[in-house]
C-alpha cells in the first residue's frame, strides 16, 4: 500500500539532467505506489512501432536527426494519460522538456490531485563520473544499474553510449541547464514542487523522494 494513502492520487513528475538517476527513480516509486511509471523514451518508441499517425510523424523528425517537437510530444503524453491505469496516479519521467510542454501538461490534468514537481539536483563533476561508466541495454535501452551484467528487462547485452565521453557529456549537462532551467523556473514557486539530493545512495535518495512527496500531499491519510 501507498505510504500517502490508498485514497491518494499520486501525480509526480520527475525532473534532473542526465545521469541523475531520474529512471532508476522513477521505476521503484512507481513501483512501490502501485502507479504506472511513463517514461517519454519508451512510450514514443511504442508509439513508433506502432505505426499511428503520431508515431509515423514523429519517425519522420527522428530519421531526419531532429527532436521531436512539443506538439508530437504533448499528443503522444496526452494520449498516455487517457488510459485507465493512470487512474490512482502517474510518474512522469522525461516530460515536460520545454516550458510549453509544461503547460500542456497543466492543461491535460484535473485538479482532483496537485501535481507534484520533485527536481533530482547532483553536481556536474559527479554526473559525468556517472555517466562515463554507464550502461544500457542495446536492444530496448534500459539504463543498467552498476554492477549489472545483462538487461534486467529484456535479457539483452549492455553497451556503453557513443556520447557517454566527457567531453559530449559535459555539452549535453550544459544544453540540459540552458533548455531545462525554464522549467524548473515555472514549477519552483509552487508549493508542489521539491528539490532531492541525488549525490547519495540510491536508497537515500528513494527515501527523500518519498518524504518530499508525502509533504507535499501531506503525509498518510
Amino acid at each position: 500500500m501507498s505510504l500517502l494513502g490508498s485514497n491518494s492520487a499520486v501525480r509526480l513528475v520527475m525532473l534532473g539532467p542526465p545521469g541523475a538517476g531520474k529512471g532508476t527513480q522513477a521505476e521503484r516509486f512507481a513501483r512501490a505506489h502501485g502507479i504506472p511509471r511513463i517514461s517519454t523514451g519508451d512510450i514514443l518508441r511504442e508509439t513508433v512501432l506502432a505505426g499511428s499517425e503520431m508515431g509515423r510523424a514523429a519517425r519522420e523528425v527522428m530519421d531526419a536527426g531532429g527532436l521531436v517537437g512539443d506538439d508530437i510530444m504533448t499528443g503522444i503524453v496526452t494520449e498516455r494519460l487517457s488510459r485507465p491505469d493512470v487512474g490512482a496516479g502517474f510518474v512522469l519521467e522525461g516530460f515536460p522538456r520545454t516550458v510549453p510542454q509544461a503547460m500542456a501538461l497543466d492543461g491535460l490534468i484535473d485538479r482532483t490531485a496537485p501535481l507534484v514537481v520533485v527536481d533530482i539536483e547532483v553536481p556536474e563533476d559527479v554526473l559525468v563520473k556517472r555517466l562515463q561508466i554507464r550502461k544500457i541495454c542495446g536492444t530496448c535501452g534500459w539504463t543498467a544499474p552498476p554492477g549489472t551484467t545483462v538487461c534486467a528487462k529484456c535479457g539483452g547485452s549492455l553497451i556503453t553510449r557513443t556520447d557517454d565521453h566527457e567531453v559530449v557529456v559535459r555539452q549535453r549537462l550544459a544544453l540540459y541547464g540552458r533548455t531545462t532551467q525554464p522549467i524548473v523556473d515555472y514549477y519552483e514557486s509552487r508549493n508542489t514542487f521539491r528539490s532531492v539530493d541525488g549525490d547519495q545512495t540510491e536508497g537515500s535518495v528513494a527515501a527523500d523522494l518519498s518524504a518530499a512527496v508525502a509533504s507535499v500531499l501531506g503525509g498518510t491519510r
